[in-house]
């Protein structure tokens, strides 16, 4: 049996090489390449424009790495008088080896929906909040914060493309090399995923076995078809190595 990982560069292909190590079959193929965002010239700009005690989300690691790699070029510190908020204890995690601050999180989830459960963002009201993501995405986070009171600004610190492969020659390869489980982390990949296999691999591709990090995603994977479906305990690669043991 092989696994086959399709998150982005470099974690996809850490958990290829951590899954090999322990004598499990794995293969990578990034379904999206990450590379930095647009508005990351203006994030000193939106960061200043914030009030101490306002609100800094972090919507993924990507996000903080990008952000983080831009102020180190402008030589500009992170401000210790703001509240900073991780989408899961990975992010938030990243953030405090790479700045030294801590960023809040909710245990035991990896959502939006589990980060707005925090006792302190019930009420935002006179609070301002800079939500650092990616391009697109889910909007549940920001409007909840604006229904709570808060005044909601974006920066896009990095962009997700899509991988260009030829979905025929994919799926005879991933069936050749006897793929039958799935690591998918976003709810994006899963439909590109879906999207990617021709209609005549579809019964190949269905009845594998796919991980995926959140119950949200699981609901997707789900409506596309799916059913041997595995939440992992988180999005970092060490909860999904333990959901692939």
């Amino acid at each position: 049996m092989t696994i086959l990982v399709t998150r982005p560069s470099p974690a996809g292909e850490a958990l290829v090489s951590a899954l090999r190590s322990r004598g499990q079959d794995a293969l990578s193929a990034p379904l999206i390449r990450i590379s930095p965002g647009h508005e990351l010239p203006l994030l000193i700009a939106k960061t200043e424009a914030l009030s101490p005690g306002d609100a800094l989300f972090l919507l993924s690691k990507n996000a903080v790495y990008h952000a983080n790699e831009q102020l180190i070029q402008q030589n500009y510190l992170w401000s210790d008088k703001l509240c900073y908020y991780g989408i899961g204890q990975s992010t938030a995690n990243c953030f405090e080896q790479l700045t030294g601050l801590p960023a809040a999180f909710m245990p035991g989830g990896e959502t939006s929906e589990h980060l707005l459960t925090l006792p302190d963002l019930q009420d935002m009201t006179g609070r301002r909040a800079l939500l650092l993501r990616g391009n697109g995405g889910r909007e549940h986070l920001a409007q909840t914060l604006r229904e709570r009171g808060a005044v909601v600004d974006y920066c896009e610190c990095y962009r997700r493309e899509p991988e260009n492969y030829d979905g025929g020659e994919c799926a005879l390869l991933w069936q050749q090399q006897q793929v039958q489980t799935l690591v998918v982390t976003s709810g994006e990949m899963l439909h590109l995923l879906r999207q990617l296999i021709p209609a005549a691999h579809l019964g190949w591709l269905l009845q594998c076995r796919i991980i995926v990090v959140s119950d949200r995603l699981a609901a997707i994977a789900q409506s596309l078809g799916w059913q041997n479906i595995d939440v992992a305990a988180g999005a970092d690669n060490e909860a999904l190595l333990q959901a692939l043991q």
